[in-house]
């Protein structure tokens, strides 16, 4: 049997190699213009806009993906599902995004554009929770992963309700999207950094504030001898 890191570096490099695919799948959707003038490049506002934020939620996908993967010791089977899961909403973004440029951002695809984004955040919520519940208490404590949840709820909301006011108020729902995107522009938030548990004995800090003042008490006694 392999040994537990092999099998996460396995799981890794497999989720990247799918990434990379749908983001040349996205590319491969791209069409230039039939004309060679700048002018000809201002009808296509609307695939340039999907294919930016598109790209920019993959990517802060992946950035998430990575580092939930640092603190999992063990491949388990939920996980490789969970994780078979996460990929699977994320395929569906090139088709989203394509049928939002295609169609010059009208309601129905904005609706199924955010639908998509809110199964990813679902996927990732799952994902999230069974990476974190690997972690162990020196790495990750249980106070500091509330804000990661609190973030993810909030962000799953901000796509719910883009879906749902996109028939009435569609440049609201576009922008509900973009917003929720904002949340994750960090890619390192301060949930996931390491945390050191090691405890500073009163003694060291002690010694530390009151050396200056040792110093100096014996600065004043060799110049009076």
């Amino acid at each position: 049997m392999p040994p537990r890191k092999a099998i996460i570096e396995r799981l890794a490099a497999f989720s990247d190699a799918v990434f990379a695919v749908i983001i040349t799948i996205m590319v491969l959707d791209l069409r230039p213009p039939e004309h060679p003038t700048f002018v000809a490049l201002l009808p296509l506002w609307p695939t340039a806009l999907s294919y930016f934020v598109s790209y920019l939620f993959i990517a802060i996908v992946w950035i998430n993906h990575y580092h939930l993967l640092g603190f999992t010791d063990e491949s388990t089977p939920r996980l490789i599902w969970i994780n078979f899961c996460a990929l699977f909403c994320v395929s569906l973004v090139p088709f989203a995004t394509a049928w939002v440029a295609s169609t010059r951002i009208a309601a129905v695809p904005v609706f199924v554009y955010a639908g998509v984004f809110v199964l990813v955040e679902l996927a990732h919520l799952q994902f999230e929770h069974h990476a974190l519940a690997q972690a162990v208490v020196e790495e990750i404590s249980p106070r500091t992963r509330r804000p990661a949840k609190i973030r993810s709820i909030v962000a799953l909301g901000l796509f719910l309700t883009a879906m749902l006011v996109s028939f009435k108020f569609l440049q609201w729902s576009f922008a509900l999207v973009c917003r929720a995107l904002l949340l994750y522009l960090r890619p390192e938030p301060p949930v996931f950094r390491r945390e050191s548990t090691a405890p500073v004995s009163p003694r060291s800090r002690v010694t530390i504030s009151t050396s200056p003042v040792r110093n100096h008490i014996k600065n004043v006694k060799e110049k009076s001898l």
